[in-house]
């Protein structure tokens, strides 16, 4: 049996925005350049010796250096725009988990430092829309932004976390039509936050798009919250771009989860058994320690350990509640058609996995992968994405941030461009919720 999960979300009032411009039981840089072979696989990368907590000296930082990857789109229209999302590691974050940067010279951990350097980026690739995450000086990077041409909005965390989602967006290109930012602690799932925007080309006013910016749960334990985050973003972007004529739909932000992850999986398929996973492994980070990636370290489990957490696997109905919106359902589907742009523009084999998406966009002392992502709909088209690090020169650096990079975090950077179909109210997204299915039973961190 089939159930709406979110049909009660739409008489529900959004939570305002701020804008700056510069007017129970157990249920079974920033350089470029147009040019650009080593295959690393997730947990098969190897060094000769590694040690998180050797500090390297400031004059030994790699040359950083990112290229543009071009797709060709036959469909692409002549209207482009160009969307970042970075996770530019909040300072107070920064201060206080600063065993994750022990081989981080603490020069680069300044603030103030490490805004110039994220702003010269930001700016340096002259994007349409910025998406960030984990903000907590919004109005030091608004300061500097709004001087060059954007209007930005914030949404702060609930609860005693100081940071959020902040959203950019060129005055000149775009005019916003109506915001909405998603406090999820309103819902029971933790203190997270997220950002949608609805915008129109002031060049172009039937082309309109929306932008979606999240940074889901940190704790990879809580797979049942970090879906409950996500089917509910799906779910508002999707009745929001209903509104404004179906209008097409870029999700982007830290998702906490990896491509081998079952919570990918939902994105890029649009559906997820989720009783054939245990919720603590529903994000695959667990597999993502520096040493277990770089093959020095090599995770045992005695038989007895596997079958144990086999039998363990069950959910109760709180947990499927809160990851489907309804303890009676528990397959999960969503109408949004969703691909990765990175996963769509293919890359180097020294940048890019198997499964096309970036090695690794986040690195500290603790993790070394790929949670961050720039989904799109069926409407539109990614014609070019600004490939990531090369694995081996990103491991040199030992660690995030580094002399030309301002986070733990690699920005990703894409341009799309919108399909002939997508002119308003011309384009074939579905108008169905997100839904939960009841199938047959089958044989905490707060950052």
């Amino acid at each position: 049996m089939g159930c709406e999960v979110f049909s009660w979300l739409r008489a529900r009032a959004p939570v305002a925005t701020t804008i700056t411009s510069s007017s129970s039981p157990k249920r079974d840089p920033f350089f470029f350049s147009s040019s650009f072979k080593l295959t690393i696989s997730c947990c098969n990368l190897c060094r000769r010796w590694y040690n998180p907590l050797r500090r390297r000296p400031l004059d030994h930082d790699p040359e950083i250096v990112r290229h543009w990857v071009e797709a060709d789109q036959p469909l692409a229209s002549p209207e482009r725009f160009t969307v970042v999302s970075y996770n530019i590691l909040g300072d107070r974050n920064a201060s206080k988990h600063r065993d994750l940067y022990a081989n981080v010279p603490s020069y680069y951990m300044k603030w103030e430092r490490r805004k110039s350097v994220i702003c010269k980026e930001l700016l340096g690739w002259n994007p349409d829309i910025i998406c960030l995450q984990e903000v907590d000086k919004y109005y030091d990077l608004s300061d500097i932004l709004v001087k060059a041409g954007y209007v930005g909005s914030y949404k702060r965390r609930t609860g005693d976390a100081v940071d959020g989602c902040a959203m950019f967006w060129k005055a000149n290109e775009f005019r916003l039509l109506e915001a909405e930012s998603i406090e999820f602690k309103v819902f029971g799932l933790r203190d997270n936050v997220a950002q949608l925007s609805v915008f129109e080309m002031c060049k172009d006013e039937s082309r309109r798009l929306l932008i979606g910016n999240i940074h889901v749960l940190y704790n990879p334990s809580c797979g049942d919250v970090k879906l409950g985050q996500i089917r509910f973003l799906l779910s508002r972007a999707q009745i929001l771009s209903a509104k404004w004529g179906n209008a097409p739909v870029v999700l982007v932000g830290d998702f906490n989860s990896t491509p081998q992850s079952p919570i990918y999986k939902f994105l890029s398929s649009s559906k997820l058994n989720i009783l054939s996973y245990d919720r603590r492994d529903l994000s695959g980070q667990r597999s993502c320690h520096p040493a277990q990636v770089l093959g020095v370290k090599k995770e045992m489990k005695s038989p007895f350990i596997l079958m144990n957490r086999l039998f363990e696997n069950g959910w109760t109905d709180e947990e499927l509640k809160v990851a489907t919106g309804n303890a009676g359902c528990d397959i999960l589907v969503h109408p949004l058609k969703l691909a990765s742009a990175y996963a769509t523009v293919k890359g180097s084999t020294k940048t890019r996995g198997p499964d096309g998406e970036p090695l690794a966009t986040s690195y500290h002392s603790k993790f070394l992968g790929t949670v961050d992502y720039l989904w799109y709909s069926d409407d539109l088209v990614p014609t070019r994405v600004l490939d990531t690090i090369p694995f081996d020169i990103l491991h040199s650096t030992g660690g995030l941030p580094c002399k030309k990079l301002g986070s733990d975090h690699l920005a990703l950077v894409s341009e799309f461009a919108f399909t002939p179909r997508t002119k308003e109210g011309n384009n074939n997204t579905t108008t169905s919720t997100i839904s939960g299915i009841s199938a047959p039973a089958s044989s905490d961190e707060n950052d």
